[in-house]
């Protein structure tokens, strides 16, 4: 799909993220694309990409062809020296190779273009988005229109993204640091982190609180061969005297009242003396015993859950379980990388 003539009305399309239990929906919006300099990420020559040197006045010389694995241009036997081209523009190559024909031709007149940027790392969208995919970037693409593009986040994001951008697949600055902000208290504030590994690729991890919130900082521009992961948030169960019984995704200060309500509430037949959680500590399972009838009353703690708590709501008529129950849910598995769909943004 050519998302180049893509309706403007596409881009300003407001996707729901669940960030709490008890249903707050805020909404991320596309920030403005930054100004493009004057040597962009795209005109900037790639690994894959097909090269083309034409000697002005001359056929013998000129040369076709793409980047051998250190970056230099892959085969072209009428110069001495190598010449490197990986990330440069076409311009400073062009300069290279005719310093290099300067030995056998008097003043030569070079141009050097990219002719398909088609066989560039192509980035990948997966984890807790709508619609996993990969894409072919030709032009300038931000975080925010690939999360749009992919029908945005479901609701068991964790609020934490991921982008790992693998070395020399992309020409990204390679001293990229931490970034971080003063929030209104003066006291610095991490945006998203920056970090890279031994062998030089690169991991950012970003708030989608700061993307939703219209940070610049945490919606950056995507590059060749990233791979973005929007991260899962880890699951606790609600099961038995409830509207809904399902798996609720756990985040920050979800207590049982609270999963309870995301789980439709009580049903008739509940017993809300009668809740129990089983939670796994260790390889031991600890049951804790609450009475939402106090808690409600102010009579008892609102106990705060943990990552796989099963809360059981006991119901009348029904023997209380003494063990934890087998959960059975969807055997969901990711698709192969190479499998996704292919967008290309130009």
């Amino acid at each position: 799909m050519n998302y180049h003539n893509f309706p403007k009305i596409a881009l300003i399309l407001l996707f729901a993220f669940q960030i709490s239990a008890d249903g707050q929906n805020p909404v991320i919006q596309p920030l403005e694309t930054p100004p493009q300099t004057e040597s962009t990420q795209e005109s900037l020559i790639h690994y894959g990409d097909l090269i083309d040197v034409d000697v002005i006045g001359s056929v013998e010389y000129d040369w076709r062809g793409t980047l051998n694995p250190e970056g230099f241009l892959n085969g072209m036997d009428f110069i001495d020296e190598p010449v490197y081209a990986l990330c440069r523009s076409e311009a400073l190559v062009a300069e290279d190779v005719a310093k290099g024909y300067a030995k056998l031709l008097r003043n030569p007149k070079v141009v050097v273009k990219i002719l398909d940027i088609s066989n560039r790392a192509l980035s990948v969208l997966d984890g807790a988005v709508k619609k996993s995919q990969r894409f072919q970037l030709k032009r300038t693409a931000n975080l925010n229109e690939l999360l749009i593009i992919g029908g945005g986040l479901t609701d068991n994001a964790s609020g934490e993204i991921r982008i790992f951008r693998p070395q020399r697949l992309s020409c990204a600055n390679k001293n990229e640091e931490n970034v971080s902000q003063v929030n209104s208290n003066g006291a610095e504030r991490e945006k998203f982190v920056k970090t890279s590994n031994i062998n030089g690729s690169t991991i950012l991890n970003i708030r989608i609180s700061d993307l939703i919130s219209g940070d610049k900082d945490a919606n950056p521009q995507i590059m060749s061969g990233d791979i973005i992961t929007v991260l899962e948030a880890e699951p606790i169960y609600v099961i038995g005297g409830v509207n809904n019984p399902k798996q609720i995704s756990l985040r920050s200060q979800l207590t049982v009242s609270r999963a309870i309500d995301s789980a439709g509430g009580a049903s008739k037949d509940a017993l809300l003396s009668s809740v129990t959680i089983f939670r796994r500590v260790d390889k031991e399972t600890k049951i804790i015993e609450v009475d939402l009838e106090k808690v409600r009353k102010g009579e008892s703690e609102d106990i705060l859950l943990q990552t796989f708590d099963i809360v059981d709501v006991g119901q009348k008529g029904k023997v209380k379980k003494k063990y934890p129950p087998v959960i059975k849910f969807n055997d969901y598995t990711k698709n192969q990388a190479s499998n996704l769909p292919l967008t290309i943004i130009e």
